[in-house]
């Protein structure tokens, strides 16, 4: 018989520069950057990172996914030196890494505090939610070095806020504040710093109450029609709440209603 190997298997065994903590009771996972002061990114890293989304995703303790930093700062970037030793190969692969976020069926939070610049802004914006306080500066510098985001972050932040403020953060290598982020509509809330941790824990607490299935589903169509025009956007929606309709939670939510309780959702 042939033995099958992958190299998922090594990747995996040292996880570098972060880690990822699972508590089953809260139905929480969270990776967690660790490497200061700066929490630069490896090249490595972002392989691992992929992989690690696609594992949670996986994992039926694990409802929301929370990723953050240890320190002041959740990220200044990636390591400058490794763009030029990776293989174009592997360099073609950094946005779909990257991505691996707003893949992932599952809620993602990220919590942003002090530096968050370049891929560190952009896995943050490929997450669901983001949670950010007066200390966050966020940035893609990569004008600086003679190069443009290549991990997908003006790509999305051109969706959300629109062409004119993309090219002044981005053409200008500019910094916005967290508190100019929220009221953009880049951060999902504005918090002060020390409240950022319980802020994440409300959120997570308050996602784990919704459907499951409900919140995949959610999380898909709004993903797949982003660049849909109305009319299949509403279509598409039509068709998953149809589908929701003959779900054992959505019989729940409604009789939980009805009897004035709280509802008991299993997922399916």
């Amino acid at each position: 018989m042939t033995q099958l190997t992958h190299p998922a298997q090594t990747l995996l065994e040292h996880l570098d520069g972060f880690s990822v903590q699972i508590d089953a009771a809260r139905e929480r996972a969270d990776i967690v950057l660790h490497r200061p002061p700066y929490n630069i990114i490896s090249m490595a890293q972002r392989d691992q990172l992929r992989l690690v989304f696609e594992s949670l995703d996986e994992n039926p303790a694990v409802r929301v996914i929370v990723l953050r930093a240890q320190g002041e700062h959740f990220s200044s970037g990636g390591d400058i030196k490794g763009f030029l030793e990776a293989s174009p190969e592997h360099v073609s692969k950094l946005a779909w890494n990257i991505a691996a976020p707003a893949r992932c069926s599952k809620p993602v939070i990220a919590a942003n505090r002090g530096y968050c610049f370049g891929v560190g802004f952009e896995i943050s914006l490929a997450c669901d939610f983001r949670l950010v306080t007066e200390t966050t500066r966020y940035a893609l510098p990569e004008q600086k070095l003679g190069q443009i985001p290549g991990s997908g972050g003006s790509a999305r932040l051109q969706k959300m806020v629109g062409i004119t403020r993309t090219k002044d953060i981005v053409m200008r290598s500019r910094r916005i504040s967290g508190l100019q982020a929220h009221e953009w509509g880049v951060a999902t809330e504005c918090v002060p710093d020390a409240e950022l941790e319980a802020a994440t824990d409300r959120l997570v607490d308050e996602l784990r109450a919704f459907s499951p299935i409900a919140q995949r589903t959610a999380k898909k169509l709004l993903n797949d029609t982003e660049d849909a025009t109305l009319t299949v956007a509403i279509e598409l929606e039509g068709h998953c709440y149809s589908r929701l309709r003959s779900s054992d939670d959505f019989r729940e939510g409604v009789e939980a209603f009805h009897g004035k309780r709280n509802p008991n959702f299993i997922g399916s």
